[in-house]
């Protein structure tokens, strides 16, 4: 069941105080987003320096700074993920009157974690919102990063109604889109949808290593996309896939299935059938591809593209969004390739197929390029 946020203009349905435990990016993220509503947020973090800097953002008050905090109503624990299960059993052996959320992004290994703790699973909720940047801890932190994401709510099994309650307010006071799920659901999904690709990401780029400089300065925007999650934190992936090993493992070996039977196809590629299997491939990539939701989630949408020179100089893409703007279309997405040194920029811009003929002209006669 999904649930999405609308338009608020009532108070937070968050009661504070609330303890976020954890400061790095997300929990001073969820900080930030909750003191924008006016909720009480304390800090509390095994890094001085990250508690300190949370609360000069503004993302709440540092427990070491500010004194004791008082006893919260909810504790929100945004550690790693090695440490989340024993962090969550502690916040309910110290706050017994508090509800208790984490927010790792590896569901069944926190609960299994937090029963074998003897943690109150009644005041227990496991949550992941599917948010985050590429830069990370509290300087990084945005109130709106949350804003239209998905944030899953996984029932312990045990857990009460306003436990339930607290998780789908905090996440929708935060402007994100609730969905439920149990934890084996989540991460056998996550894997697909987050783990596998990080680990397709890195697979790839770890090909470069050796790669003369001038043979990667021909890179185009498509070794950029496929490999820009692969500088994420191998520190922090060791974690996730470790505790989420076995549905990542069942992805990786429907992978390998598909690589071996590309790889047995390429060794012939003018055997009888080679050039059907080597399109079928490509063709199941392009319905898979055609499935994942837009920016309105949902089912999937047809846009119509076109893509705009824009000149390498200062305020160029701004001065054409604000057109765009101006011509009253409707951005359904925007998508620029750029590689330094080059005098110009491409914008692909995405609308309704019924828009489209319109911006092209409107953009033409204000002096744009429309090269397709």
């Amino acid at each position: 069941m999904t649930q999405t946020p609308s338009a608020r203009s009532a108070p937070a349905a968050t009661t504070g105080p609330v303890l976020v435990v954890g400061a790095g990016l997300l929990g001073a993220s969820i900080g930030l987003g909750l003191r924008h509503l006016g909720v009480d947020v304390w800090l509390q973090d095994a890094s001085p320096t990250a508690e300190a800097v949370a609360q000069d953002i503004g993302a709440g008050r540092s427990c070491r700074a500010a004194g004791p905090a008082p006893e919260p109503a909810l504790v929100v624990v945004a550690t790693p993920p090695d440490v989340t299960a024993r962090t969550v059993a502690e916040a309910l052996e110290r706050h017994p009157g508090a509800v208790v959320l984490d927010i790792a992004s590896v569901k069944e290994a926190a609960l299994e974690g937090v029963r074998e703790l003897g943690g109150d699973l009644a005041r227990y909720v496991g949550t992941h919102p599917m948010a985050g940047r590429e830069r990370s801890g509290p300087v990084a932190a945005r109130g709106e990063l949350f804003t239209s994401m998905p944030w899953v709510v996984c029932d312990s099994g045990f857990s009460s109604p306003a436990a339930l309650a607290a998780a789908k307010n905090l996440a929708v006071d935060l402007g994100a889109t609730v969905t439920f799920m149990d934890a084996r659901e989540h991460d056998a999904t996550v894997a697909l949808i987050s783990h596998l690709p990080q680990v397709m990401s890195s697979l790839l780029a770890s090909r470069l290593q050796d790669t003369p400089l001038h043979h990667l300065s021909l890179a185009g925007q498509g070794l950029r996309d496929t490999t820009r999650i692969a500088a994420s934190d191998p520190h922090l992936w060791v974690q996730i896939l470790s505790a989420n090993a076995e549905p990542v493992v069942a992805s990786l070996h429907g992978v390998r299935q598909d690589l071996d039977r590309l790889i047995a196809t390429l060794e012939g590629p003018e055997a009888p059938g080679a050039r059907l299997d080597i399109a079928q491939l490509i063709a199941e990539g392009n319905a898979g591809q055609a499935r994942i939701p837009g920016k309105h989630g949902g089912a999937p949408r047809a846009f119509a593209s076109l893509t705009v020179l824009v000149g390498d100089v200062p305020g160029q893409l701004a001065r054409l969004l604000t057109e765009i703007g101006e011509i009253g279309v409707n951005l359904e997405d925007l998508r620029l390739e750029h590689s330094p040194g080059q005098p110009v920029g491409l914008a692909e811009v995405s609308v309704l197929p019924n828009r489209r003929k319109e911006l092209v002209e409107a953009l033409q006669e204000r002096g744009w390029k429309v090269v397709q």
